[in-house]
């Protein structure tokens, strides 16, 4: 049974120490001269230990149980907390901890979006200062690094592990640059992650095109929602380009649809700034069928701001779910057919197998960074805009042929060149 206040107050002191149990191995140890004593039991790498929570009444039961609950999630993330009590204890204010410096580092990148700047703070808070937050950064070496990237990586978190290992090098260069440090360990931590095969997102076979395309055709939902499927094949855009999309920045007469680095919030709308990926303007050329199919969703959303209105709010945009519930309801399991962002891979793997367009239009149609900074200096003012015009009208014509039956893209580029035309 659950320890009350009535209980803990009722208790008397006896010859020998009592022990009152509460939940989760925490109990109330009643001393022969009426002291009480929260104490926690728990194992730690095969051993049995006590923490000591304070004294009652100055800590409540309540307080005592957040104690224990804050001891709990330490222990399940593999950290003794009567080892980082004793540290903690033992830190003089003159030295500069692991966890300082992080926090100076991050405070340093004044470039970083909020939302970035605040994933990487609460990554730190989460997987790294609990294990060497309180440790005094000159005395590291490098197996001390490795533990907080090991424990992310034995909870199967493995993007998270490399991003701990990148921030607790990129903290201990800053210790470096700012002669904290006179050597860095951290220079030898390559290698401490296993490699991890990447997962890519489901897209379907290129020659199951013609079949995705009838049952969109004959999809009985929502009308918007067929709509922004189509729309979604059509442009390949990224989820959030397309959720947040305003009607301002479609130009009709230009055939152009301009996502800005940037979009203004909308109220309780998570990430609804979002626009562009690249933090650049994407200039998405638009076909003759995709101004169609704006001009189909104007009818329906045209009096608002929001390209994809909500269904119950048209001043909020349609769920992030909207597309990939659809292709649900079309028979498609999105984790393993097809999924809305696998359609970015139909797109370019179409596109390449054609043979007909450079490398560079794809790549910048598709909104990917050059990862050769030396070749990025040189062709980031390349935009390759009539080339993707006549990229992007192809690939809704060559969508128009796996209508009336599949056609691979080589084969239709062999009979449908516009290069030649």
């Amino acid at each position: 049974m659950a320890l009350t206040d009535a209980k803990i107050r009722a208790a008397k002191p006896g010859d020998k120490p009592q022990k009152l149990a509460d939940t989760n191995n925490m109990f109330l140890l009643v001393h022969p001269n009426g002291s009480k004593y929260w104490r926690l039991r728990y194992r730690h790498l095969g051993k049995e230990k006590t923490l000591a929570l304070g004294l009652y009444p100055e800590v409540s039961l309540s307080e005592a149980r957040e104690k224990r609950d804050e001891a709990r999630k330490l222990i399940a993330d593999g950290i003794d907390p009567c080892e980082q009590k004793r540290v903690k204890k033992s830190v003089p204010e003159s030295i500069q901890t692991f966890e300082t410096v992080a926090r100076q580092w991050h405070a340093s990148k004044k470039k970083w979006t909020e939302s970035h700047s605040d994933r990487v703070i609460k990554s730190l808070e989460t997987h790294v200062f609990p294990y060497i937050g309180l440790r005094d950064i000159t005395s590291f070496e490098t197996p001390d690094l490795i533990v907080p990237v090991k424990a992310a990586e034995a909870k199967g978190i493995y993007e998270m592990a490399a991003r701990v290992q990148q921030r607790i090098k990129a903290t201990m260069r800053y210790a470096i640059q700012s002669g904290i440090i006179k050597y860095n360990p951290a220079i030898d931590m390559g290698g401490a992650l296993t490699t991890v095969e990447s997962e890519h997102r489901p897209a379907l076979e290129l020659n199951n095109i013609s079949e995705l395309l009838n049952r969109v055709d004959a999809y009985k939902g929502q009308p918007l929602t067929r709509l922004a499927v189509l729309l979604t094949l059509l442009t390949f855009v990224r989820s959030s380009e397309l959720r947040f999309a305003r009607w301002s920045e479609i130009d009709f007469e230009k055939k152009l649809w301009t996502i800005p680095p940037k979009r203004v919030p909308i109220p309780d709308v998570k990430f609804s700034y979002r626009g562009s990926k690249m933090r650049t303007p994407h200039l998405v050329l638009l076909p003759r069928q995709a101004i169609t199919i704006l001009e189909e969703i104007k009818a329906i959303s045209g009096d608002y701001d929001l390209i994809f209105t909500g269904d119950h709010d048209p001043y909020k945009p349609m769920s992030e779910n909207t597309v990939n519930n659809a292709l649900r309801l079309m028979g498609y399991d999105t984790k393993v057919d097809v999924c809305g962002h696998g359609f970015r891979t139909m797109a370019c793997s179409s596109l390449i197998e054609s043979g007909l367009w450079s490398k560079d239009a794809v790549e910048r149609q598709m909104s990917h960074k050059e990862r050769n900074n030396v070749r990025a200096a040189y062709i980031h003012k390349a935009e390759h805009r009539d080339e993707r015009q006549l990229m992007l009208q192809w690939w809704a014509d060559f969508l128009d042929a796996n209508r009336e039956k599949s056609i691979s893209p080589f084969d239709y580029a062999r009979i449908n060149n516009p290069m030649k035309q």
